[in-house]
């Protein structure tokens, strides 16, 4: 077993109180990292959809959007690492709060850079699959770089934008990054809102007896929370500046397979699911290869997506009293 406590960091969490943050900072903390955390909200943790195990002592209030804040967190903190989850999250969210997610996705991790330049700690930031755009062939790491891609949506820009700042700052003051790509992460703890997974959004309608809509076409990989944070958390024991990696299932499934299993673990009425053509400005079919995560980070996908949905499922029945 590896012993991780030769490797002791302290370690920020941006976004901590979110489906992945409060994950991660659970598998740093167990490792025995000093780990701190950031977000939106004030302290009491203690509440709902897990948001981990962190001392308050060790949690701050902070929007990394504005500069004062997040500086006198990294001030006080002295981190060797930032792992910034924070982030406006999904492709309906960026139509609908645009401002917001330019000015966290955006101005907020330019913030964050800045700081680094002077403080030169290491950086985890956590861009997203939506990069890839209307590629549509196998999704390698380099092809963003490499090929003309439109980004479809404001969510996507920004995460796009978030990798040139990284790029940009590494080479104008030598900074130290590495960023992966998410690929429809899901699972326990993600409670619902309109703009959550495709996961969360069937398994919560379907539990609530009310009716999702499965566009037809469209096919994804669907990696397990837990999975996700545990490769996240291995970057610190394997940091590689610049390295970017896809961190994703390599089994794929349509949208319509998805449903299916939704159906099946909930119970619902076939009825409530309605079947239409495509989505426009999203991509149809996001086919990923995840071979420098397996290499350097010991990327491994332990909960396929039957699993998955049916924990995701067991934990809502639980949380929302059903």
């Amino acid at each position: 077993m590896k012993n991780y406590m030769e490797n002791k960091k302290r370690i920020l969490v941006t976004g901590v109180n979110g489906v992945v943050g409060s994950k991660l900072e659970q598998i740093l903390l167990n490792r025995g990292h000093s780990v701190f955390g950031i977000d939106l909200q004030h302290a009491e943790k203690t509440y709902g959809h897990g948001l981990g195990k962190i001392d308050n002592d060790n949690y701050f209030r902070c929007d990394i959007g504005e500069y004062r804040q997040i500086k006198d967190v990294i001030d006080y903190v002295n981190p060797d690492i930032v792992y910034n989850c924070a982030a406006e999250f999904g492709r309906w969210n960026g139509e609908y709060f645009y401002e917001q997610v330019w000015r966290t996705n955006a101005v907020g991790l330019k913030h964050i850079i800045r700081l680094q330049e002077k403080k030169q700690f290491k950086l985890i930031h956590f861009s997203s699959s939506e990069v890839y755009g209307d590629y549509q062939d196998i999704m390698y790491e380099d092809i963003v770089d490499n090929v003309a891609i439109d980004q479809m949506n404001d969510y996507a820009m920004s995460k796009r934008v978030n990798e040139m700042q990284i790029k940009n700052s590494n080479i104008m003051h030598n900074t130290e990054t590495v960023f992966v790509r998410l690929f429809n992460t899901y699972g326990d703890g993600e409670w619902y809102h309109p703009f959550r997974s495709v996961n969360c959004t069937f398994c919560y309608n379907l539990l609530h007896n009310k009716p999702i809509t499965v566009y037809k076409g469209h096919s994804r990989t669907s990696t397990y929370i837990y999975d996700t944070a545990v490769t996240a958390a291995n970057i610190v024991d394997n940091f590689i500046p610049g390295e970017c990696y896809n961190i994703a299932s390599n089994i794929y499934h349509s949208i319509e397979e998805l449903a299916e299993l939704a159906l099946k673990h909930t119970g619902a009425n076939p009825s409530l699911v309605n079947y239409t053509g495509s989505e426009i400005l999203t991509t149809k079919h996001k086919l990923v290869n995840v071979d420098k995560a397996i290499k350097d980070l010991n990327h491994k996908n332990t909960i396929d997506l039957d699993e998955g949905v049916k924990k995701t499922i067991s934990w809502m029945k639980e949380y929302y009293k059903l």
